[in-house]
């Protein structure tokens, strides 16, 4: 057996209705629906026309977020094993006929259901930020608690008894990359060095004007963070500052989201900012990042170990692993899931020997 103790928690729930407004303070619920798939009979999307009475409760990182949000779509649409373009386990050498989260909930002992439409258990994601979800999961307000930051870095009065509690599971790694306004991209700023960014947020360096090598704009820099107690935020000071505390007098204006960065530089013609790869695109341009000499860009090599700013992504439990959280985990974890859920959102997939590190740290199957 796994040296990891199982827990089990009381959940709740009173049907589809309920998993639309699962919502702990600071989190937006989402039971989103894959294409093609049967929604919940109020129209939310959950897909469960059960009222399935065991409630999964996921929560945090908004980095985190379309990992989790895409894997619990796809668990509470529970599409069958004959639609290849949601499940088809023969894809991935897994010998079963049973619907998607039919398998991997029975792994753990749960009983399939009996349409295609209803799941043995339900999955609700919230959307906050990896502060929150580590608090929440700690008060027994969350069963998986999504962090893009270790909890140590994230929770650093905790005591070395309560970090024990926490259980980590990594799902996939990022490589957040520094983007910055269209308009100051498109005037000739496509590369930074590791020392400018550290200026900018320094507030060393507060004007376009400044940096070297470009005749930039003559325009005052807008220097965008996250908020204190996010992951992205977190992981930033740790691996680029040298320390998950070191002020960064330099920030201007700090987001709750990924989301709210991206909306924030592609809305600015003066903007910086640090963001998780998933949420970047021709809006919010990434520009390459000189670190002692070697380059590092978007699409070619941010996936390297040696890139500062690439960081593991954590679902946590707490108190051990239930056989719930370890069947939805599995599924994320396995070739299935990091082909199906993490890769597509753009991260970078777990090595094989490091998805099977992950799936040795969860219980036993059945």
């Amino acid at each position: 057996m796994s040296e990891y103790p199982v827990h089990r928690r009381s959940l709740l729930a009173g049907g589809a209705g309920l998993v639309a407004s699962v919502v702990t303070a600071g989190c937006v619920s989402t039971s989103a629906t894959p294409p093609g798939q049967s929604e919940g009979s109020d129209g939310s999307g959950d897909g469960d026309s059960s009222g399935s009475t065991e409630l999964l409760k996921s929560g945090g990182s908004s980095t985190v977020y379309p990992i989790a949000n895409k894997a619990g779509s796809y668990w509470n649409s529970n599409p069958p094993a004959d639609d290849e373009e949601y499940w088809g386990p023969q894809e991935y050498n897994i010998d079963t006929d049973q619907n998607l989260a039919d398998y991997w909930a029975g792994l753990y002992g749960f009983e399939s259901s009996d349409e295609g439409s209803s799941v043995p258990f339900t999955v609700s994601v919230g959307l906050s930020h990896s502060g929150t979800g580590l608090e929440k999961l700690r008060n027994n307000q969350l069963d998986i608690g999504n962090a893009s930051a270790p909890v140590s870095a994230e929770l650093p009065e905790a005591s070395e008894e309560e970090l024990d509690e926490f259980v980590n599971h990594v799902v996939g790694v990022d490589a957040q990359p520094i983007v910055v306004s269209s308009e100051i991209y498109e005037a000739g700023v496509t590369q930074l060095t590791a020392e400018q960014v550290r200026g900018i947020y320094r507030g060393e360096i507060t004007n376009w004007s400044q940096i070297d090598r470009y005749s930039g704009p003559d325009r005052e820099i807008q220097a965008i963070g996250r908020s204190v107690g996010s992951g992205t935020d977190t992981a930033f000071r740790a691996n680029f500052l040298g320390d998950p505390e070191a002020e960064m007098p330099g920030v201007d204006i700090r987001k709750g989201q990924n989301q709210q960065v991206k909306t924030t530089v592609s809305k600015s013609n003066n903007a910086v900012a640090y963001m998780a790869l998933a949420f970047v695109d021709d809006s919010v341009p990434a520009v390459a990042l000189n670190v002692d000499g070697t380059v590092y860009e978007r699409g070619e090599n941010l996936s390297d170990p040696s890139y500062p700013l690439a960081r593991d992504l954590h679902c946590y439990t707490y108190g051990g692993t239930s056989e719930m959280e370890a069947a939805f985990l599995r599924m994320i974890i396995s070739d299935f899931g990091q082909q199906t859920f993490v890769e597509p959102v753009g991260y970078a997939k777990l090595t094989e020997e490091r998805r099977q590190n992950q799936l040795e740290k969860l219980p036993e199957t059945a």
